[in-house]
């Protein structure tokens, strides 16, 4: 009958040093005890003396040295009970008896065990309970019950003396089961629940990175393509100003309306960002962006319905021509829609591709190859090597052209491959399934 070790710390009365003993309360109760019942067994060892014929002291040391067993009651239960059926028919030890019989249902003791011990004290009380009513029945001469009153009272007695101890420890050690079980469950739960707001915690962490992750990539897609054709056509402007005045107006007033479509989309993407609602950018380069949160579900929806096109494409290489790259364009195959995100990466790749001949390899011959397939799109961007004549627009590169493009690619299920050509080029290429057929 001990407490659980949660119970001790939590009442603060944890100890170590007292044998079997885990709290001082415990270890008071039961010596307590034990004193009572060894006072009560000495007392009637007195009795117990005089009717065998033994000595007093004895007798009383008898007693004495069978009560104190309840001190064991804890450690050993099955020992108390079984000292308990000993002392029966010397009549004493019935403090000790009940307490060893509640212990001993209420602990951990086999059942089949608790049912022996029960019954034999049962059966001892009344064995000693009939024979010391029969002899006071019989001394009395004047007192003449029924044959049914001996019988009648040992067995009341003999049962008020065991059955309510057992009964009563059965339900304590129930109820004690039933606690440590939903303790443990409770334990239990707030181990998985940590363990849940921890996966939580990461996969929000996760998704933060992510739309972080998208939205620098949108952002580059959408600004990058733009501000390079500027800077071509600020050069060119620079170029043939002397020269062709008419030119230069016309190249300043491309440059003007790229400038403030790059601002409007800027505009429009940090809006997003501040108030966390999905907005469209106009333009060829229309990308909604959104916060993390149900803010990003939303812009990636209206990304994939509100986004570029493969229609587009041919107003993207008439830009790069604008700015005097020299771009040629063939798409083979019948014309079909794919899924708007399909449309909407292969679209990508091309403008990131053109933007990298731009940066890279001013002046130099493009391709641009859009093959329809049925179930699938590929596309290729391959330019030659970059004209030595043509001034280089200096352009920065972040180094994420060919890995965002490669990592839109991978995400559909597609295949993408990019690197130098042996004719001293670069070539993209990539491959994506339509994502309504898969």
């Amino acid at each position: 009958m001990t407490a659980t070790g949660a119970d001790q710390e939590a009442a603060g009365e944890t100890t170590r040093g007292y044998w079997w003993w885990e709290r001082r309360r415990g270890v008071a109760l039961d010596v307590g005890l034990a004193l009572v019942s060894a006072l009560e067994c000495a007392l009637e060892g007195v009795e117990f003396a005089g009717d065998t014929g033994l000595p007093v002291p004895l007798g009383v040391l008898f007693g004495l040295l069978a009560g104190s067993v309840l001190v064991l009651r804890r450690r050993w239960p099955i020992a108390v009970v079984l000292v308990s059926i000993a002392t029966t028919p010397a009549e004493m030890g019935f403090l000790m008896g009940i307490v060893g019989l509640y212990t001993l249902a209420a602990s951990e003791v086999p059942r089949r065990i608790t049912v022996v011990l029960t019954g034999m004290t049962l059966v001892g009380t009344l064995v000693v309970s009939y024979v010391r009513l029969r002899q006071s029945v019989d001394a009395d001469a004047d007192f003449g019950p029924g044959v049914w009153y001996v019988p009648l009272v040992a067995v009341f007695m003999s049962l008020g003396l065991t059955a309510p101890p057992v009964l009563f420890g059965l339900y304590v050690g129930a109820r004690r089961r039933l606690m440590e079980s939903l303790r443990e469950r409770a334990d239990s739960l707030e181990r998985e629940l940590s363990l849940l707001a921890d996966r939580a915690e990461e996969r929000a962490e996760w998704a933060r990175t992510e739309e972080r992750t998208r939205i620098a990539r949108e952002m580059h897609d959408v600004v990058a393509h733009r501000v390079s054709l500027m800077v071509v056509h600020a050069a060119a402007l620079q170029a043939v100003a002397p020269k062709d005045p008419a030119k230069a107006v016309r190249n300043a007033a491309l440059v003007g309306d790229m400038g403030r479509q790059a601002l409007t989309e800027l505009r429009e993407m940090l809006g997003v960002l501040r108030s966390g609602e999905p907005a469209v950018v106009p333009s060829a380069g229309r990308v909604p962006l959104a916060s993390v949160g149900r803010a990003a579900a939303a812009a990636a929806a209206v990304a994939v319905e509100d986004g570029p096109r493969l229609d587009e494409v041919e107003a993207l290489v008439a830009q790069s021509r604008e700015a005097g790259m020299v771009v040629e364009l063939s798409v083979e195959g019948e014309r079909r829609p794919y899924a708007p995100v399909v449309e909407q990466t292969a679209y990508r790749v091309v403008q990131e591709a053109l933007t990298n001949v731009h940066k890279h390899a001013a002046g130099a011959r493009t391709r641009v190859r859009l093959a329809y397939r049925g179930a699938e799109v590929a596309m290729q961007v391959e330019n030659g090597a970059a004209d030595g004549a043509v001034a280089d627009a200096g352009l920065p590169s972040g180094g994420n052209g060919l890995v965002g493009m490669r990592e839109r690619v991978l995400g559909l299920g597609g295949v993408f491959v990019s690197g130098p050509t042996d004719a001293g080029g670069f070539r993209v290429s990539a491959v994506l399934p339509d994502a309504g057929v898969a």
